[in-house]
């Protein structure tokens, strides 16, 4: 039998991809431009996975999904905090990984390659409507929400393929998104964003 863990991570997180906004992915509609260039980051605000604290680490995932996101075959490279320790790395890949349950392990069963796990210096930051992460040499983005029609903030609830179940997912548009490691090369602006807090347990 499976060893079972107990754990939980709560805090924010967005995403940006190559999509019209928004992006049509989310509702099992093929990608804008046929394949879909996407890139997740997280900011862990707290979280344990048994007795191991995880609160205030960052965490990256590049996927490329070749065409209709539902039918799988997605290849992913997943980015962790240098300030982690090898310990908070190997739970946070367990988790990210989708070993251990929870809605990583649904988006995981997506993923037919996994092209490699790295430690690196990441800069999250959250600033009013705006969302960003740098990844030295590797990736760059920016997305800032989109206002509904009484200026608040666009959102989507439940849709049936997303990041985040846990809460509705506020509509952004990408003002930066570069992306180059392993064989990808990306350059991408005034695309999808989402962005929202999360919370993922088993």
């Amino acid at each position: 039998m499976a060893e079972k863990h107990n754990w939980q991570l709560n805090g924010t997180y967005f995403e940006t991809c190559n999509c019209e906004t928004a992006c049509p992915c989310v509702w099992f509609n093929p990608p804008s431009e046929g394949d879909c260039k996407l890139f997740i980051a997280w900011h862990i605000d707290t979280g344990h996975f048994n007795d191991l604290p995880l609160e205030g680490l960052n965490v990256g995932l590049a996927c490329f999904s070749p065409g209709h996101m539902k039918d799988g075959n997605w290849q992913v490279a997943l980015y962790l905090d240098e300030r982690a320790n090898q310990a908070q790395q190997k739970a946070l890949t367990t988790i990210y990984g989708g070993k251990v349950g929870g809605h990583l392990a649904v988006l995981m069963s997506f993923v037919g390659e996994v092209l490699g796990v790295k430690t690196v210096p990441m800069e999250y930051k959250e600033e009013g409507k705006k969302r960003s992460l740098v990844i030295p040499h590797i990736a760059a983005a920016e997305i800032k929400a989109i206002e509904d029609t009484s200026g608040r903030e666009a959102t989507i609830t439940n849709p049936p393929l997303c990041v985040v179940p846990s809460h509705p997912a506020v509509v952004a548009r990408s003002k930066k998104y570069t992306y180059q490691d392993f064989t990808f090369n990306w350059e991408i602006s005034d695309r999808n964003g989402y962005f929202s807090p999360f919370t993922y347990q088993p």
